[in-house]
Protein backbone atom coordinates (compact mmCIF):
# COMPACT_ATOMS: atom_id res chain seq x y z
CA UNK A 1 0.00 0.00 0.00
CA UNK A 2 1.39 3.07 -1.30
CA UNK A 3 0.55 6.82 0.54
CA UNK A 4 -2.06 8.66 -1.74
CA UNK A 5 -0.91 11.91 -3.43
CA UNK A 6 -2.65 15.49 -2.19
CA UNK A 7 -4.73 17.11 -4.77
CA UNK A 8 -2.57 20.72 -3.77
CA UNK A 9 0.74 20.16 -3.19
CA UNK A 10 1.95 16.26 -4.45
CA UNK A 11 2.77 15.25 -0.71
CA UNK A 12 2.18 11.77 0.22
CA UNK A 13 -1.22 11.76 2.58
CA UNK A 14 -1.16 9.17 5.32
CA UNK A 15 -4.28 10.17 6.44
CA UNK A 16 -7.10 11.75 4.07
CA UNK A 17 -9.88 13.93 5.63
CA UNK A 18 -13.06 12.22 6.12
CA UNK A 19 -16.38 12.81 3.90
CA UNK A 20 -18.51 14.67 6.19
CA UNK A 21 -17.23 17.01 9.29
CA UNK A 22 -13.90 18.04 9.74
CA UNK A 23 -10.67 16.08 10.33
CA UNK A 24 -9.01 13.11 9.04
CA UNK A 25 -10.20 9.39 8.72
CA UNK A 26 -8.53 6.47 8.96
CA UNK A 27 -5.32 5.66 7.56
CA UNK A 28 -4.68 5.12 3.98
CA UNK A 29 -0.64 3.40 4.30
CA UNK A 30 1.59 2.03 6.75
CA UNK A 31 3.23 4.78 7.66
CA UNK A 32 -0.29 6.11 8.98
CA UNK A 33 -1.47 2.95 10.34
CA UNK A 34 1.75 2.33 12.35
CA UNK A 35 1.80 6.17 13.83
CA UNK A 36 -2.03 4.87 15.22
CA UNK A 37 -0.94 1.67 16.55
CA UNK A 38 2.12 3.57 18.45
CA UNK A 39 -0.57 5.89 19.86
CA UNK A 40 -2.48 2.98 20.77
CA UNK A 41 0.14 1.24 22.40
CA UNK A 42 1.03 4.53 24.19
CA UNK A 43 -2.56 5.16 25.42
CA UNK A 44 -2.87 1.33 26.75
CA UNK A 45 0.25 1.15 28.21
CA UNK A 46 -0.22 4.38 30.72
CA UNK A 47 -3.45 2.73 30.91
CA UNK A 48 -1.92 -0.53 32.35
CA UNK A 49 1.09 0.69 34.20
CA UNK A 50 -0.32 4.12 35.55
CA UNK A 51 -3.90 3.23 36.33
CA UNK A 52 -2.49 0.71 38.67
CA UNK A 53 -0.05 2.58 40.08
CA UNK A 54 -2.95 5.40 41.07
CA UNK A 55 -0.85 7.69 39.20
CA UNK A 56 -3.40 9.96 37.51
CA UNK A 57 -1.42 13.03 36.78
CA UNK A 58 1.27 10.99 34.81
CA UNK A 59 -1.70 9.28 32.80
CA UNK A 60 -3.31 12.50 31.49
CA UNK A 61 0.13 13.83 31.03
CA UNK A 62 0.72 10.72 28.65
CA UNK A 63 -2.46 11.09 26.54
CA UNK A 64 -2.23 14.49 26.11
CA UNK A 65 1.53 14.26 24.76
CA UNK A 66 0.09 11.27 22.88
CA UNK A 67 -2.85 12.74 21.30
CA UNK A 68 -0.58 15.99 20.48
CA UNK A 69 1.87 14.55 18.61
CA UNK A 70 -0.87 12.02 17.29
CA UNK A 71 -2.92 15.56 16.03
CA UNK A 72 0.58 17.10 14.80
CA UNK A 73 1.32 14.16 12.49
CA UNK A 74 -1.94 14.13 10.80
CA UNK A 75 -1.97 17.98 10.34
CA UNK A 76 1.27 17.64 8.48
CA UNK A 77 1.04 14.04 6.66
CA UNK A 78 -2.58 14.35 6.29
CA UNK A 79 -4.99 16.40 4.06
CA UNK A 80 -6.00 19.89 4.63
CA UNK A 81 -8.46 19.62 7.47
CA UNK A 82 -11.73 21.55 6.49
CA UNK A 83 -15.84 20.91 6.85
CA UNK A 84 -16.73 18.68 4.30
CA UNK A 85 -20.39 17.30 3.18
CA UNK A 86 -19.97 14.53 1.64
CA UNK A 87 -20.28 16.03 -2.10
CA UNK A 88 -16.73 17.07 -2.50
Amino acid sequence: MTPARDDTGGKAVWFPAKRYGWGWGLPTCWQGWAVLAAYLVACGGAEAVLIIRHDRLAFYAIIAVSTALLLLTCWRKGERPRWRWGGD
